[in-house]
């Protein structure tokens, strides 16, 4: 049978939760906690309860700053529990909590703060999550006085916010370097993802195909469940078997059928062995899952595949000249048509720029292959020099900016990637198009500022800062290549010493990682180091040293 299937010929129940992140409408709070069950629930429109909560848990006279990184953190908290069903796949008829032992603190009939609520209204619909990943990160945090935590300190948030940093600044000094913030326009109200009638042999639809892909992850960590080596959508006698020893396993009716109870259990055990709701997360990041989308999308389409068709189009092209960097904002548009059908020409695609099937099974293969096929873009010829720390032109530049101080800052770019691979190169033409806007967006994120794309004077000081430091007059140093083979553990000689260098390299600048012992032998410490710096740069975190991991590496040390 054939393994993909077009979206339309599926039946069209779906759901929303643990598919897709929303900013709901309304939500609803337990006055209490979870083991009071006498305590009353409300609903409340979801901006007025984090105006709330912001006023419930900070101090309106903090700086701006401070304020607003907090406020990110409560929208986000509270995203993370319904994105995840933290309550209501355990059988609550509530999303979140106000004891603030488990959630966060919410004070029913309490005044608002006027500078609170305007932050709130601008920034509502924006949360933090890792580059990649899909889910909402799951920002704990605490006072940082009379309570001590591993997330956000909130009042640590003021000390960072009077040295001058910003919210997202301010928030990757407590969560990992990766987070970005995010603005969606999905506004919805929060519905069960359970389709409303049992999944049963012989159903094919996308609730059969996510309950396929997370009992094959759950038998990871219980392998008495028997895999199903064929998630497709179609609810066969694998997938029954599969339900029913699960349902054995969590002592349930073994009836092999997906009904409210299975169908909530899946997602309460799924939840909790990848850890969505924590912060050592595993992440449901997107395009890397093992089995491509089933939809058939194209110019016009919106929408989560669309995001992930993006993510993978702006990874490939750090690789192939051909494929076009674009702007991921679930919005396929003529410049995704065109990556689309610059990859599909490359690889002997028909290049109609429409993805379907077979589109979605070689983007698959070509980005999980990457590592053994790899072209890296390396500089034809060494950037003009441009002038001498030019001078911040007194306007923004951003989409659609045209002239010469566009063009300073596209050569500054391209000085910058040389010694910084995840900035591609841009053609130096003056004009500020999507390439241009994607390199200023990967160089916002290396710098740890604000990726919105635009460059503003911060961004233009950052940019000039570092193309100076690097020098026009002579060309960086230039890191040592890929040796060929996959470094792990028991791998020794000079290569390891290498690699253990400019780790230690690495580590001045970002102290979370673990220094070594330059010693050519690749044992546990190395492999540790490895795997906290692939976490800390959104790579697999397997401690394996492939072309992608050597290539990070060498570019931040170099």
């Amino acid at each position: 049978m054939n393994k993909y299937i077009t979206i339309e010929s599926l039946p069209t129940r779906q759901s929303r939760a643990l598919s897709e992140v929303i900013i709901p409408d309304f939500i609803t709070v337990h006055m209490g906690t979870p083991a009071d069950t006498t305590a009353k629930n409300v609903r409340v429109k979801f901006i007025d309860y984090i105006k709330n909560v912001a006023s419930s848990e900070i101090y309106p006279t903090w700086p701006e700053a401070s304020l607003t990184s907090n406020i990110h953190a409560i929208i986000t908290f509270a995203l993370n529990r319904i994105y995840t069903e933290w309550y209501r796949s355990r059988g609550y008829p509530y999303d979140i909590t106000n004891s603030t032992t488990v959630d966060m603190a919410y004070v029913e009939g309490r005044d608002i703060y006027q500078n609170i609520g305007d932050i709130v209204d601008e920034v509502f619909n924006v949360y933090a999550k890792r580059i990649g990943v899909q889910e909402p990160f799951f920002t704990e945090f605490c006072n940082g006085t009379t309570a001590k935590c591993n997330g956000l300190s909130q009042w640590g948030t003021v000390t960072f916010a009077n040295q001058g940093m910003n919210p997202l600044q301010i928030l990757r000094s407590y969560y990992p370097r990766d987070l970005e913030l995010v603005r969606t326009d999905n506004i919805a109200p929060i519905e069960d993802s359970y389709p409303g009638i049992p999944l049963q042999q012989g159903e094919q639809n996308n609730n059969v195909l996510k309950m396929q892909n997370y009992l094959n992850r759950i038998r990871i960590n219980y392998p008495a469940i028997p895999p199903i080596p064929n998630p497709n959508g179609i609810f066969d006698e694998t997938t029954k078997e599969a339900v029913r020893v699960f349902q054995g396993v969590f002592n349930l009716p073994q009836n092999g059928m997906i009904d409210r109870g299975t169908w909530y259990k899946i997602v309460q055990i799924y939840v909790a062995i990848t850890k969505l709701a924590e912060l050592i997360s595993e992440g449901q990041r997107i395009g890397l899952g093992e089995n491509p989308p089933t939809s058939v999308i194209r110019e016009g389409s919106r929408g989560r595949d669309v995001l992930e068709l993006q993510f993978i189009l702006n990874f490939l092209a750090q690789f192939y000249d051909e494929i076009l960097p674009v702007i991921e904002d679930n919005n396929f548009g003529a410049d995704t048509k065109a990556s689309v059908t610059a990859f599909q020409r490359k690889f002997g695609l028909t290049a109609d720029g429409i993805v379907g099937p077979a589109t979605w099974k070689l983007l698959y293969q070509v980005y999980q292959n990457t590592e053994n096929s790899i072209e890296p873009i390396l500089p034809q010829q060494p950037p003009t020099p441009p002038p001498a720390s030019p001078e911040y032109p007194g306007t923004a530049l951003r989409m659609g900016s045209r002239g010469d101080n566009v063009l300073i800052m596209q050569r500054y770019l391209n000085r910058i990637s040389g010694r910084y691979p995840s900035i591609p190169r841009l053609a130096e033409d003056g004009a500020f198009g999507p390439a241009t806007q994607n390199a200023v967006i990967n160089f916002q994120r290396q710098f740890g500022l604000s990726p919105d794309g635009v460059i503003g004077p911060i961004t233009w000081n950052k940019i000039i800062e570092i193309g100076n430091g690097i020098g026009a007059g002579t060309p960086p140093t230039t890191p040592p290549p890929y040796p060929g083979m996959p470094l792990r553990v028991g791998s020794q000689g000079n290569n390891v010493i290498i690699l253990q260098k400019n780790l230690n390299r690495v580590a001045n600048s970002y102290p979370a990682l673990p220094r070594l012992t330059e010693d050519g032998v690749f044992g546990p410490a190395t492999q540790n180091a490895v795997i906290a710096f692939q976490r800390l740069f959104g790579l697999v975190p397997d401690g394996v040293v492939g072309p992608l991991t050597w290539d990070k590496i060498m570019g931040l040390a170099f």
